[in-house]
Order: structure tokens, then C-alpha cells, then sequence
């Protein structure tokens, strides 16, 4: 983000609205989505998808219009969105049981990463051939898996459901009355704003006020996102312990660790300490997520999709708000 606001002649409020829009996006696009998916089908949803990103990154990576992009972003956005709950359903439709629970543990803890893990690989495009080869490669990889898509997958859904707006609000109205299924959302959207919050922040002051390259920047983020797993995964160890004493042991470390970090930082503020505590930080946020992610997607297993959507929704609805306005201040 840096060398596109550098490039592009803007500041970096700017530059930073682009992840904004495709979060907001995103997480609007979920709403309706999954009641689609149900309606139409998984495969020819997501194969369209897959060719409109090829098209969406091609035009991202070719033009000088800051317009555009956000135009773009906003329908990355929307297709990422019928993308995970097309295969978040294909997972509920060919695996029961404890399979089930197992796949869809793994897919939110590698699906939670990959804003983390993706600057990593940015940060090497970047440097060697600037910022716009990182929608190319998108565009590139959008084809390889529209063409493996096209070979070996298929439709998986067993029998599609008509499209009533009454009905998908009226789940909505009941699924949102439950307390501990939306306090599970807010906690959700916190846990991973705070992954946003780094995403957005992290770059600029790695690489201006401490002097280090993107490569540098590549490579923390590539640790914070080796946090978020490690948590993910502690999560999914201790799924049969009970929900609410282990979370509250995690908040409260969370709280203490930044905390410590503000405490801290005025005296001493260099990127080991920054890649301490943020470390840290991703670690707890990846174990609250991953807990209270799974527990609302199994809350109301009769209605899979449209919690899903809900839950995805309103998270990243929640989590591109918080970032963006922290940032901001």
C-alpha cells in the first residue's frame, strides 16, 4: 500500500479505503449469498466468480483511476464472498459428523490467515516488480483455479431451496434474538479487527517510521499469520473443553498482553518489540476467533448457510468499521 500511494499520488487514507470497501463488501455480499448458493447451486456460482476475479485483477493491475480500483475492490469483495460460502457449503454437503467439524475448523483457520499471509508474498512482488504484480498474480491464480474448478469439481448440492426474502429475514430476526450467537459475532468482529488493525497500520509504520523494506514487512506479517494458526489450531485442540471458562482465560491474556504493549511502547519501540507483542497478540486473537467462529456457525445447524452468511457478514461488516475508524484517528 505504500508504493501505491506513493505511485498513484495520493495519501494514505486513501490507499488504505481500498481494503476497507472490499471488506465492507464482503461482508454485506454474505448476507445474501448463502441464501443464493442454496438457491442456484455451488459450482456454476463459483465458476462464474473465479472468471469475473480473472477479469476484476486484470483491470485492477492496468489502471490509473483510484475510482476504478475501488469499483474493483468492491466486486472482489462480493465474489469473494459467493467464493467462501460456495465452498463453505460444498464441506456441509459432502462430509457429516466429525469430518465435517474437522474441515471446517482447517478452512476457517486457513481462510482466517490469508490477509495476513498474502503481504508476505506481496512484499517480494512489490519489490521486484512493483505493486501492480500483485493483482496480476491474483489474476493468474484465479485461472488456475477456474480451470481446476472447470476439470475436477462439480455441483455438490443435494436439493436447491427457493428464494423467500420473508423467510431469510425472519432467520435472520431469530438467529440475531439469541445472546450468545451475537455476542459470538461482536467477539468475532473485535478478534479479527484487530488483525485488520495490523494489516492496515503495520505496513506504514514498519516501513516509515522504523526505515525497514517490505520485505520486512512481507516477513512479520508472514509471522503474525503463523500467530493466528497457532491459535487457530490451540482452539481446535481444546474444542471439548468448556466454551466459556477458556475464553475468558484468553481475554483476560489478551487485555494484559496490550496493556503491557502501551505500557511499553513509549520506552521502548523497535520492531522486535513491535513483532513480540503483536505475535502475541494474533496468537490469542486466532484462538478467540476460531472458538466463537465455530461455535455460531453450529448454533443453528438446521440453517448452516444462512448463519454462516450472518456471522460472516456482520464479523467483517464489524471488522472493516473498527479498523478503518482506528486507523483513521
Amino acid at each position: 500500500m505504500p508504493q501505491m500511494a506513493q505511485e498513484l499520488g495520493l495519501n494514505e487514507s486513501k490507499i488504505q479505503l481500498t481494503l476497507s470497501l472490499f471488506l465492507i463488501s464482503y461482508g454485506v455480499a454474505q448476507f445474501f449469498t448463502g441464501a443464493l448458493v442454496d438457491a442456484w447451486g455451488r459450482y456454476r456460482i463459483n465458476l462464474i466468480s473465479l472468471f469475473l476475479f480473472i477479469v476484476s485483477f486484470w483491470i485492477t493491475a492496468s489502471t490509473q483511476d483510484i475510482w476504478v480500483i475501488y469499483l474493483m475492490r468492491i466486486l472482489q469483495g462480493i465474489l469473494s464472498a459467493f467464493v467462501v460460502i460456495s465452498k463453505r457449503a460444498y464441506f456441509v454437503d459432502v462430509y457429516e459428523g466429525e469430518q465435517r467439524k474437522h474441515y471446517l475448523s482447517i478452512m476457517t483457520i486457513v481462510w482466517s490467515i490469508g490477509p495476513i499471509v498474502a503481504p508476505f508474498i506481496g512484499g517480494y512482488l512489490q519489490t521486484q516488480f512493483g505493486w501492480r504484480s500483485n493483482f496480476m498474480v491474483l489474476a493468474v491464480y484465479s485461472a488456475v483455479l477456474f480451470i481446476l474448478e472447470l476439470i475436477f469439481s462439480g455441483e455438490t448440492i443435494k436439493q436447491k431451496k427457493p428464494l423467500h426474502i420473508n423467510y431469510l429475514i425472519g432467520e435472520f430476526k431469530m438467529m440475531l434474538k439469541s445472546n450468545d450467537f451475537t455476542f459470538g459475532i461482536v467477539m468475532c468482529g473485535i478478534s479479527y479487527g484487530l488483525v485488520m488493525f495490523y494489516n492496515l497500520s503495520g505496513p506504514f509504520f514498519i516501513e516509515h517510521q522504523l526505515g525497514y523494506s517490505a520485505i520486512t514487512t512481507g516477513y512479520t506479517s508472514l509471522i503474525m499469520g503463523l500467530a493466528w494458526m497457532c491459535g487457530g489450531f490451540i482452539g481446535k485442540a481444546l474444542i471439548k473443553r468448556a466454551l466459556v471458562p477458556k475464553l475468558r482465560i484468553a481475554n483476560f491474556i489478551q487485555i494484559s498482553l496490550i496493556v503491557c504493549m502501551l505500557l511499553v511502547s513509549p520506552y521502548l519501540s523497535n520492531l522486535y518489540t513491535l513483532t513480540f507483542f503483536a505475535f502475541a497478540v494474533h496468537c490469542t486473537a486466532g484462538f478467540i476467533f476460531n472458538n466463537y467462529f465455530s461455535y455460531c456457525l453450529g448454533r443453528f445447524p438446521l440453517s448452516a448457510g444462512i448463519a454462516g452468511g450472518l456471522v460472516g457478514g456482520i464479523t467483517y461488516l464489524l471488522t472493516s468499521s473498527l479498523s478503518y475508524i482506528t486507523v483513521s484517528l
